[in-house]
């Protein structure tokens, strides 16, 4: 054997595979409640103070991210009048909780605006990604790079999703905006099974700076399915740099009254300081929370029994909607027909199903319930004249449209990242028209001060909703 040879060969491999590992996330110089990709720094002129407004767009791949686009196209359509000046619904939106999918949707449009109306069909919801990424992860080139153990799929994913839709933004250009909505981009912690969020609140429990994270890699954990990709790795700066543990950790588990969910909040938290966590596995939100609303929720239990947690206010809106796009599918696996038992693949993917289902059901049902408790609470407040106080919760669930038709189509699209532009279309078109015609939706519209018509097309710029409302006062953390 040639020794001699052995630089040449690691130069070799060197120009193949570009040095390539893993972005490291950054670590974080000190703790600044007040600096950071946070939801109370992150304001709009056109916003009102009396209403606070979520989107929650759900995993289930290009089939998610159509479904959320045609609602942020109906929300666009739908004008209001909250006492702010004449607007477009879409202008009220303060924060979007995404998972999977929907995270395209919902970091394109926190990053671009309303340019995601003019591009976006065309950049991914009409471009066949997937196909593209499989041709890269088989290039030559791809194959030295992967060939790395600190080069992985999913790191590939997020060099691609940053070239097709982000251009190397990282959270600090959101910073930079001021201007709402705040997006909320979820995954899932795979040692713990927790929801991992994508929020500076999140990062100063690892002491790490989310501002130099790019938005195409957290896209890529969010949508990390496993087996298809690979876990996205951060570092967890807390352990080699010891930091004191945030008060309201401390303040939920000394708590008696606290309930269960809350301590489960507050203990995965802890575990970020308990020295041993020294890297966090971060893959698809949906196995967590498919809806993208568990963080809401969290924080309105936490609102409720008055615990401290970040981003949670002691003072509330006078209104406080949520829309749910729920992109689940139900697949019908034949087992009322069949007498004996299907095969391995229709078992593992009914139990799936069943999963995402149930789970799913009982998060919108429990956000209800603590929404309706917060509003008799506020209600029976004992004061004099208690201010109006009203909550709406606004599920799109497409697995039960009306139509039969509509619900077979629904039921019939994959998930996948490739769609025939028909199907995207008419996701879109399903979408705009489930909103649209919702009871809560309606009454949402209704209480804020529908005017008559609607607007020609659902890109209006900036500038001129700017324009329209005059700016409102910044108003503090809600959900």
């Amino acid at each position: 054997m040639n020794l001699g040879r052995l630089p040449f060969i690691r130069n070799v491999s060197s120009l193949f595979s570009g040095g390539d590992h893993h972005a490291a996330n950054a670590q974080l110089s000190g703790t600044d409640p007040c600096a950071g990709y946070r939801f109370q720094k992150i304001t709009s002129p056109t916003n009102s103070p009396d209403l606070l407004l979520m989107l929650a767009f759900s995993g289930g791949g290009t089939r998610a991210a159509a479904l959320s686009y045609g609602v942020l196209e109906e929300l666009a359509r739908t004008p209001v009048d909250s006492g702010e000046g004449r607007h477009r619904m879409l202008d009220e939106v303060d924060i979007i909780s995404s998972v999977s999918g929907g995270s395209f949707t919902a970091a394109y449009y926190a990053l671009w605006g309303d340019r995601i109306f003019s591009d976006f069909e065309s950049q991914f919801l009409k471009n066949d990604v997937q196909s593209d990424l499989l041709r890269s992860a088989l290039s030559p080139r791809n194959q030295f790079r992967l060939a790395s153990p600190r080069f992985s799929r999913s790191d590939l994913a997020a060099e691609h999703y940053d070239r097709l839709l982000f251009e190397g933004a990282t959270f600090a250009d959101l910073i930079k905006q001021r201007d709402r909505p705040f997006v909320s981009i979820n995954a899932t912690d795979i040692a713990s099974g927790a929801r991992f969020e994508f929020t500076q609140d999140e990062f100063d429990l690892i002491g790490s700076d989310l501002s130099q994270f790019p938005i195409s890699r957290a896209v890529a954990a969010s949508a990390a399915l496993p087996i298809c990709l690979t876990p996205v790795i951060l570092t967890n700066h807390s352990v080699a740099e010891p930091r004191p543990e945030p008060e309201w950790i401390k303040s939920i588990l000394a708590n008696p009254m606290a309930s269960a969910r809350l301590k489960f909040v507050a203990t995965h938290a802890r575990s970020y300081f308990n020295g041993q966590r020294h890297f966090i596995h971060l893959v698809d939100g949906g196995l967590s929370d498919n809806l993208g609303l568990r963080g809401a929720l969290d924080r309105a239990i936490a609102r409720e029994q008055f615990a401290q947690m970040p981003s949670v206010p002691w003072t509330l809106p006078r209104r406080i909607a949520i829309i749910v796009v729920n992109a689940h599918r139900d697949l019908d696996f034949g087992w009322d027909t069949h007498e004996l038992p299907l095969g391995l693949g229709s078992l593992l993917g009914s139990l799936g199903q069943i999963s995402v289902s149930h789970y799913s059901f009982e998060t919108v049902e429990l956000f209800r319930e603590v929404m309706a408790r917060l509003a008799r609470e506020n209600t029976d407040s004992g004061d004099s004249a208690p201010p109006e106080f009203s909550t709406y919760v606004i599920h799109l669930h497409f697995k039960e449209l009306a139509s039969d038709a509509d619900r077979q189509f629904f039921n019939s699209v994959p998930t996948s990242l490739q769609l025939p532009a028909t199907t995207v279309d008419r996701l879109r078109h399903l979408a705009a028209r489930e909103l649209a015609g919702n009871a809560e939706f309606r009454r949402l519209v209704r209480d804020l001060g529908a005017l008559p018509g609607k607007s020609n097309s659902p890109a209006r710029s900036v500038a001129a909703a700017q324009k329209a409302a005059p700016t409102a006062n910044p108003f503090t953390p809600h959900l």
